[in-house]
């Protein structure tokens, strides 16, 4: 009897979970393919849910979008921890991070859709420290090791991954090809070693507070 008391909020969370998901794919490519002001019954007819389920979990485009950050930055941090876990050699923990990051990535950079429009709650900032922390790691064992271009920092990585996964008028799969291949030129770019040290990259890089100004909406 207990397990029949228990199996159906389990249930229910685990269609929650799946209706979520499906809610936040179909909310990428739909703002991707028509913009912030794309109608959000869009998004529910792609995802296959009904608006008031839709509303229930999101009152608002907002909070959609705010959901959509946070999950995007803790599925890099996942993919940052299990590349530093499973590859020990930091070239190629590096390497596979940028590969599973732009694989999953849907093709559809959020940056330009969101970028601005939205304040940073103690959710996303929560989430961008961690996704830091994880980045400084990743990014701090390849150059102790000096198999990292010295200038290309950790807050390159995000402006990096939304650089190279730009929408293109190919099928699924082409694009993962064509984004994967020009990830390989630029991998080739940044690896070193000491017979063969790389040419100074132009401009600056970037840091983690202009990022913040790039995603966030100012205070007040």
């Amino acid at each position: 009897m207990g397990d029949t008391h228990t199996s159906t909020p389990r249930g229910r969370r685990r269609e929650a979970d799946r209706n979520d998901a499906r809610l936040l794919q179909a909310a990428r490519e739909v703002f991707a393919e028509l913009g912030w002001d794309a109608p959000v019954s869009e998004i529910a007819r792609r995802a296959g849910i009904g608006m008031g389920s839709l509303y229930r979990r999101y009152p608002s485009k907002e909070l959609l979008a705010q959901r959509m950050r946070i999950v995007g930055m803790e599925q890099l941090v996942t993919q940052a921890r299990t590349a530093l876990t499973e590859e020990p050699d930091p070239w190629a923990a590096f390497a596979r991070f940028l590969r599973d990051a732009l694989s999953a990535g849907a093709g559809s950079p959020l940056l330009p859709l969101v970028g601005g429009r939205l304040p940073a709650t103690d959710d996303v900032v929560a989430a961008a420290a961690r996704l830091r922390a994880a980045l400084d790691d990743l990014v701090g064992g390849a150059h102790r090791a000096g198999v990292l271009r010295a200038d290309f920092t950790s807050a390159d990585i995000p402006l990096l991954l939304e650089h190279l996964s730009g929408r293109m008028p190919v099928t699924g799969q082409r694009a993962a090809e064509l984004h994967l291949r020009y990830l390989d030129l630029v991998l080739a770019g940044l690896r070193t070693s000491a017979a063969d040290q790389p040419t100074a990259l132009v401009g600056a890089a970037p840091h983690w507070a202009e990022l913040s100004e790039l995603w966030n909406a100012p205070e007040g």
